[in-house]
């Protein structure tokens, strides 16, 4: 009877580590499977990247910068003007 107990716990054990691995493959697809899905719609809807936001947040940080220091100058040429 022993053996019976052995073999039948060793099948269960084993049935039991197959069942673990294939839940664990079909984790993995469901994860593959939300992400692609996650990515079209967000390729759909035409949203930047974090990248492209950041690039375009420093392009927008020097072009007010220059804006600045264009406007100082044109103050300091009237006030000039003004002054001859």
């Amino acid at each position: 009877m022993p053996q019976t107990s052995n073999h039948l716990f060793d099948e269960l054990g084993r049935l039991m580590t197959d069942a673990a691995g294939v839940a664990q493959g079909l984790r993995r697809e469901a994860d593959t499977l939300v992400k692609s899905q996650v990515d079209r719609l967000l390729r759909d809807a035409d949203v930047v990247t974090r990248e492209e936001f950041e690039a375009v947040r420093e392009m927008a940080i020097v072009a007010r910068d220059e804006n600045e220091a264009l406007k100082a100058r044109i103050a300091a040429l009237e006030a000039k003007l003004g002054q001859g």
